[in-house]
């Protein structure tokens, strides 16, 4: 599905802080004219300001896309700006974690097309990676064409259905910031070892970064991956063995930290 909609219909863009602004960014970078975007914040930024969108003017009748870009907290004073293209033919886009697509059609009338979206904010240096699902009325147009909106941030995988949002939540939505915590704690365990704060960080950071961009690069599984940096009876095989632990290590742990996010995305979304 191409962005044409886009340039031929325009986009309101609800929101542009972090994650608003990199979905901006990706689609100029595409090619879309910026007269293309009415953007609504309320606090633009100086990049924003010299972008050349439409900024804070209001919204054209009948755009193609309205995309949901606020925080959850703030949703429900921003939507009635936008109830007037609820029930046509403008596609809505939430990246707004914590609000069901039943929670918009509330708002917005039942006959909405609506796709949810879960990005992640690796999605600022174009190496996001966002779950989608769709209600009925979007359908698979709608479905294709917020993938391709998401697609200008990275990634993104279908869904099959609105259930599975909360795992993708906790799983690669939180998952960056499991990721920067395993960079602290690997550098606290090198100071244990010896080694000074700077130079254990200097080595944990560019150890995660390093490896995450060889499994993104390379065709390997992650256990193969793995596998080729452990050889039989050497330290890194020692380390695995209490990673590896099933009851102490990763497994038991990421699957209750996980869980535990799941959990807390779906009291949200009640």
């Amino acid at each position: 599905m191409s962005l044409e909609i886009v340039a031929r219909e325009g986009l309101v863009l609800l929101g542009c802080g972090k994650m608003g602004s990199a979905l901006l960014a990706g689609w100029l970078k595409a090619g879309l004219p910026a007269s293309s975007f009415w953007v609504i914040e309320p606090n633009p930024s100086d990049w924003l300001q010299a972008t050349g969108v439409h900024l804070n003017e209001g919204v054209p009748q009948a755009p193609g896309v309205a995309v949901l870009a606020v925080k959850p907290q703030m949703m429900g004073a921003a939507l009635p700006a936008l109830q007037a293209l609820g029930n046509g033919h403008t596609l809505f886009l939430s990246i707004a974690a914590g609000t069901t697509i039943a929670a918009f059609e509330e708002v917005l009338g039942n006959r909405t097309p609506l796709v949810r979206a879960m990005p992640n904010t690796p999605a600022m240096v174009g190496r996001g990676i966002t779950g989608i699902c769709a209600n009925a009325s979007a359908g698979a147009a709608g479905l294709a064409l917020g993938q391709a909106l998401m697609e200008a941030v990275g990634q993104v995988v279908i869904l099959d259905g609105e259930h599975q949002i909360d795992a993708v939540t906790a799983l690669s939505g939180g998952g960056p910031a499991y990721v920067f915590h395993l960079i602290e704690a690997m550098a606290q365990a090198g100071v244990a070892q010896g080694l000074s704060e700077d130079v254990a960080m200097q080595l944990a950071r560019a150890t995660v970064c390093g490896a995450g961009e060889l499994a993104y690069r390379s065709p390997e599984s992650a256990a193969q991956l793995r596998i080729n940096v452990t050889s039989p009876g050497g330290t890194t095989a020692e380390g695995l063995k209490v990673l590896m632990n099933p009851d102490s290590g990763f497994p038991a742990l990421l699957t209750r930290a996980v869980k535990a996010a799941a959990d807390r995305g779906r009291e949200l979304g009640k």
